[in-house]
């Protein structure tokens, strides 16, 4: 039997940096919601985000007003 330990996901999931790129001004509200869920607001504000189906919907969202650095660049 496996103990907890070995049931975990691996440390060293993939991750996808995020810069913001546009300003939130003039931009409707459920895109703004999208850009602060991702812990983004202002214009080049970046983080380090887990490259999940989720987050990659969230930036496919907001596409025109973020930037992807790193690994697994979003092409759509």
């Amino acid at each position: 039997m496996a103990t907890k330990a070995q049931k975990k996901a691996p440390a060293d999931k993939k991750t996808l940096t995020v810069v913001q790129t546009g300003s939130v001004t003039k931009i409707k509200q459920g895109m703004r919601d999208t850009l602060v869920g991702l812990g983004l607001g202002k214009p080049r504000a970046s983080r380090v985000l887990e490259d999940s189906p989720a987050v990659r919907g969230m930036i496919r969202k907001v596409r025109h007003l973020v930037r992807i650095d790193g690994e697994g660049e979003i092409h759509g």
